[in-house]
């Protein structure tokens, strides 16, 4: 799209003359503001005089009495604040807090006891706390807290332009392929890259939709500009309208100040657009006049901004199903999809994996690096890879090389060296079929030829034992080489009933 960069004003709508209680105007500033507190604390009658408090001053709030279900709504919704105490049933807060700040978007900390300790306040700081209080504490201390919590959470995000600005001074990202659709592909990209176009970029999790995004951002006409990324799955509705288009000073209890959306950040650049098939309806329409007409509104806002950006957007999902579900809307897929890229899986461009995975390996464990020769792979290696299914594509197969590199104690890789557990073997265990209802196991060394016959399920559940297993159940690593979301992850957990290694459960 193309767009200026100027502002023009519009006339503003007049305020109603209904005059309202002071719980319903508490109720609407809650709604529409973007902080979100969770409080955790099992004495009912603390928990409701702290939310009650805080709902009086605008937050947005939810309570939970035990620390499991605390760390469930932690980790799937967007909350920026959460009030931990630390003694609670299921879970300790401290637990709590050192499973939520391996998330790759925590709220930010403030753990609370009746039975304050200096030691219990280390703890909790060391695991990434914002502040610890102890009871009896004030009210107007903790709404102090929660709004610096709230205003650090603001300034991480503010780091993004930072991080564009040393993208642009990174290598140059690589595109390597001798599959002959992906050639095309290749080439294809070399003559949108010019254009101002929207992109849409569609393959499996892994496949390499970020770096196709950055390479036509690098490639096209404003490659000295902002490549700015946002995970859409990754922020619920009301932070993602404040991330993508900013918000004015006043526009809610506790905006002190104007804030840039990613839109303006990216002025002069790129906007990519990651998941954009988990945009909530509601703000799929404002991201569509955004796009038709140049120009949007900032949160709280009467002035009409426009930017000169060009919007890129990928997506694992079949968006053409999702508008017949009614859960995407069809003008918006229509302006996305000018230009549609698809990456095959990388089961299905078997010839670029011993290429990719000396690349990695050359990438990685460069010659000279700790006084040893570039690494090589063997003839077994090879054939184990290519025998592999690779689940998480691309990105899988970055890991498995990265490990290997550590972990090899020769100059060449060996089928052995290769962390990919029993995925990888004289018959390898084939990715399960969307569609089928059961699969028959390979035989093994370990098991009879006449193997059991496996659901889906099963094999599922085996295939993320195992890789809970060889990441030391780091679920971050796990998810990143299972090729989803570690939000999925923890739910696969939960569902089929794992437990760490000592009988903690996870």
């Amino acid at each position: 799209m193309t767009m200026t960069t100027s502002s023009a004003t519009t006339s503003s709508a007049t305020a109603s003359g209904a005059t309202t209680s002071a719980k319903t105007a508490s109720a609407e500033s809650a709604a529409t503001s973007p902080v979100r507190v969770l409080i955790a604390e099992d004495e009912a009658h603390l928990g409701t005089i702290l939310e009650q408090f805080l709902l009086a001053r605008g937050f947005q709030v939810s309570i939970v009495r035990d620390g499991r279900t605390a760390l469930e709504r932690l980790r799937s919704e967007a909350f920026d604040v959460a009030l931990l105490d630390v003694v609670m049933p299921e879970l300790d807060g401290l637990e709590v807090l050192r499973q939520v700040r391996e998330e790759p978007l925590p709220p930010e900390i403030i753990v609370i006891t009746g039975n304050g300790t200096i030691e219990t306040a280390i703890a909790a700081l060391k695991l990434g706390a914002y502040d610890f209080l102890s009871k009896p504490y004030r009210m107007a201390e903790i709404e102090v807290l929660v709004r610096r919590a709230w205003e650090k959470r603001m300034l991480a995000r503010d780091n993004v332009v930072l991080r564009s600005q040393l993208d642009r001074q990174a290598p140059e990202p690589v595109f390597l392929t001798q599959f002959a659709p992906l050639l095309a592909v290749r080439h294809m990209m070399t003559k949108v890259a010019a254009s101002n176009s929207p992109v849409l970029i569609t393959g499996e999790s892994g496949t390499g939709k970020d770096l196709v995004a950055r390479l036509l951002h690098a490639e096209g006409s404003r490659p000295a500009g902002p490549f700015i990324a946002i995970n859409c799955a990754g922020l619920a509705e009301s932070r993602l309208e404040l991330e993508l288009f900013g918000v004015e000073k006043g526009a809610y209890p506790g905006a002190d100040q104007r804030r840039l959306g990613l839109f303006e950040l990216a002025a002069g650049g790129t906007l990519y657009l990651d998941n954009i098939g988990d945009l909530d309806l509601k703000l799929q329409g404002k991201l569509l006049r955004a796009l038709e007409t140049g120009s949007f509104f900032r949160v709280g806002g009467t002035q009409q901004v426009a930017v000169d950006v060009r919007v890129l957007a990928s997506t694992t999902r079949d968006l053409s199903r999702m508008v017949q579900a009614e859960t995407f809307r069809d003008d918006l897929l229509h302006r996305i999809n000018t230009i549609r890229i698809a990456l095959p899986p990388l089961r299905d461009r078997a010839t670029d994996i011993a290429l990719l995975a000396r690349h990695f390996l050359a990438l990685l464990a460069p010659r000279g690096e700790q006084g040893r020769s570039a690494l090589r792979l063997s003839d077994d290696a090879v054939a184990a890879l290519e025998r592999y299914r690779w689940p998480g594509n691309v990105r899988e197969l970055r890991n498995v090389m990265e490990r290997a590199a550590l972990l090899a104690t020769h100059d060449t890789v060996h089928a052995g060296d290769l962390p990919l557990g029993t995925e990888v073997g004289a018959a390898a265990r084939p990715t399960p079929v969307q569609g089928a209802t059961a699969i028959a196991e390979p035989a093994t060394a370990s098991a009879p030829a006449t193997a059991e016959v496996l659901s889906l399920g099963e094999l599922e559940k085996r295939h993320i034992h195992d890789v809970l297993e060889r990441t030391n159940w780091h679920q971050g690593r796990a998810a990143d080489l299972l090729g989803i979301s570690p939000k999925t992850l923890y739910r696969k957990i939960r569902e089929y009933g794992f437990a760490r290694p000592g009988g903690r459960s996870s």
